[in-house]
């Protein structure tokens, strides 16, 4: 790479390179937080007593 211009750039495929990496970075990040999420929630409800899936 000559410069930090043409590594950004990616030699005019920088659209699809960084969304790419933007999408997966999104799918991991809610593979984290979803199942955490909903573990909290189910946490939540069992000490209510809401046994049953209402």
């Amino acid at each position: 790479m000559a410069d930090w211009a043409s590594f950004w750039a990616m030699g005019g495929y920088a659209s699809y390179v960084w969304s790419a990496y933007g999408i997966a970075a999104a799918v991991i990040t809610l593979n984290v937080v979803l199942p955490v999420w909903y573990h909290r929630g189910l946490k939540r409800r069992i000490r209510r007593g809401a046994f049953i899936d209402d």
